[in-house]
C-alpha cells in the first residue's frame, strides 16, 4: 500500500475502517484536556464501556439471589468460566474442552510444568528464549530446583546472535535437534515482549516433539493480537494473561490451553482440584479425584465470578468484531506505524521487531542508543501513553480494536517535533 504521512491519509483510513464504530465502546484517559494518545495495549487494554454494566449485574445477582446465583443468576455461576473459553476458541484456534479460564498467568505455568515437566536423569533440560519476561525465567528456575537439578546445566537459552536483537529460528531448531536426548519441555513465549518478535509456534512445536520433548508457550503477548491455531498445531500447552489485548482488566483472570491428547487422558497427572473434578460427581463430596476429561480438569477452585466478568465483557466485542478482521487492521496500522518512523530525522533509534509482519503483532520495539528515557518522559508530557523498557526500548503497540490510524499519525507528529527540538 501507498502511505502518505499526512492527517487527511489516516482520516481517510479510518473512515474507510469498519471496525473504526469499536473505539467508542472503550474509555480512553485523559491528558491535557482531551483523549490521550494510548498505545499501550500491550501493557494493559482500555477498559470497555460494558464493564461496569456487566458487574452492576452480576452485584445484583449477588444481591437477590445469594447462594442461588450459581443456578439462578442471569449467568449461572457454576459456568461462568465457560462464558469466557467459548469466545476464545477462535481467537486461540482450539476447541472449548481444550481451553479454561482460571488463575493467572504464573499460577497457570507452574501447574503445567508440574504436568508437563517431569524430569528424569536423561531428560531433564528446558529450552527458553534469552531475555524472556522475568516471571517465565522465575518460574522455569524454581521448576528446575524443585525437581532436584541445577538451573544452570538444566536451563538453555537461545540468544540472538553477535550484533543482532532477534533469535533466528534455525538456531532454535538446530539447539532442539542437538540437545534432542536430553531435552524435557521447549518453552517459549508466543511474542518476546522487548523486541516484539513472534516465534515460529508450528516449527518449533514440530521440533520439540521429534526430539521427544513437549512444547509449551506463554501467549500472553499473542491472545488477543495474532490468531494462532493451537490445536491444529499440536501444541501440547500454552498459558496467557488477559488484562493486554484481550482487555480483561488490572490483574484479570488467567487462561490455559491444553491440547485435547492431554485434556481427555484422566491419566495425565495435574494437580487436582474441587472445581477440577468431573462435574457429575463434584457435589458427592467423596475421596479420590476423578479430573474432567477437558482443560478445566486443571482447574483448582471456583470461578472467580468479579476477576472473569470484565474480560467476559471484552470478548463479547472481540466476537463482534472477529479476530481475522482485527488482524488485517492491525498489520495495516503498525505497517503505517512503521512507515512513518522512517520519515523521522534526528533521532537516534532504531525498530528491532521483524520487518515481516508476519513476524510480529501490534508492537514495534524502538531501541533508543542515547536519551530514551528523557523522549520517554517527553512523549508523556505531550500527552502519549506508550511503554518504557530498560535498558532502552520504548514499545508502541496500536490496539486494532480501540485505536485508528489518526492516533498512530499524531503520535508521530508529536515525536518528529521531539526530535526537531532535541
Amino acid at each position: 500500500m501507498e502511505y502518505v504521512a499526512s492527517l487527511a491519509f489516516a482520516k481517510e483510513k479510518d473512515q474507510q475502517d469498519p471496525l473504526n464504530k469499536f473505539r467508542d465502546q472503550f474509555y480512553f484517559p485523559q491528558r491535557n484536556g482531551k483523549d490521550a494518545i494510548y498505545l499501550c495495549g500491550n501493557s494493559l487494554g482500555l477498559q470497555s464501556k460494558n464493564v461496569k454494566s456487566a458487574i452492576e449485574q452480576e452485584l445484583a445477582d449477588w444481591q437477590q439471589c445469594a447462594v442461588e446465583g450459581y443456578w439462578e443468576a442471569k449467568n449461572p455461576w457454576l459456568y461462568y468460566q465457560q462464558y469466557c473459553s467459548k469466545p476464545l476458541t477462535a481467537i486461540l484456534g482450539a476447541s472449548q474442552q481444550e481451553l479454561t479460564v482460571m488463575n493467572t498467568l504464573t499460577v497457570n505455568l507452574h501447574l503445567m510444568m508440574l504436568s508437563f515437566y517431569r524430569p528424569n536423569k536423561q531428560r531433564f533440560k528446558v529450552l527458553m528464549e534469552a531475555g524472556a519476561f522475568p516471571s517465565d525465567q522465575y518460574a522455569v528456575e524454581t521448576q528446575v530446583k524443585f525437581h532436584g537439578y541445577d538451573p544452570e546445566s538444566a536451563i538453555i537459552e537461545v540468544s540472538p546472535r553477535p550484533g543482532e536483537h532477534l533469535i533466528r529460528l534455525e538456531d532454535i531448531l538446530e539447539i532442539i535437534n542437538t540437545e534432542s536426548d536430553s531435552l524435557a519441555l521447549v518453552l517459549f513465549g508466543g511474542i518476546n515482549y522487548y523486541t516484539g518478535q513472534f516465534f515460529d509456534i508450528p516449527a518449533i512445536t514440530a521440533a520439540a516433539h521429534k526430539a521427544g520433548a513437549y512444547a509449551g508457550f506463554d501467549l500472553a503477548h499473542v491472545a488477543g493480537n495474532i490468531p494462532v491455531e493451537l490445536h491444529n498445531w499440536e501444541v501440547d500447552f500454552a498459558v496467557w494473561c488477559s488484562y493486554k489485548y484481550l482487555n480483561g482488566g488490572p490483574g484479570a483472570v488467567g487462561g490455559a490451553f491444553v491440547h485435547e491428547k492431554h485434556a481427555s487422558n484422566r491419566n495425565f497427572l495435574r494437580l487436582g482440584g474441587w472445581w477440577g473434578n468431573e462435574e457429575s460427581a463434584r457435589f458427592k463430596m467423596e475421596k479420590g479425584f476423578v479430573p474432567k476429561k477437558e482443560a478445566e480438569g486443571w482447574q483448582q477452585s471456583t470461578a472467580q465470578v468479579f476477576n472473569m466478568v470484565s474480560l467476559k465483557a471484552s470478548l463479547e466485542l472481540f466476537e463482534a468484531a472477529g479476530i481475522g478482521a482485527l488482524r488485517i487492521k492491525s498489520e495495516g496500522m503498525t505497517n503505517y506505524l512503521e512507515f512513518l518512523l522512517q520519515q523521522l530525522k534526528g533521532i537516534n533509534f532504531q525498530i528491532i521487531t521483524p520487518k515481516n509482519c508476519n513476524e510480529r503483532g501490534a508492537q514495534l520495539s524502538l531501541l533508543f542508543l542515547d536519551k530514551g528515557k528523557e523522549i520517554h518522559q517527553r512523549m508523556t508530557d505531550a500527552g502519549i501513553i506508550v511503554d518504557w523498557r530498560e535498558p532502552g526500548v520504548i514499545r508502541v503497540s496500536p490496539a486494532p480494536l480501540y485505536n485508528s490510524y489518526q492516533d498512530v499519525f499524531h503520535f508521530y507528529e508529536i515525536i518528529a517535533n521531539i526530535a526537531s527540538n532535541a
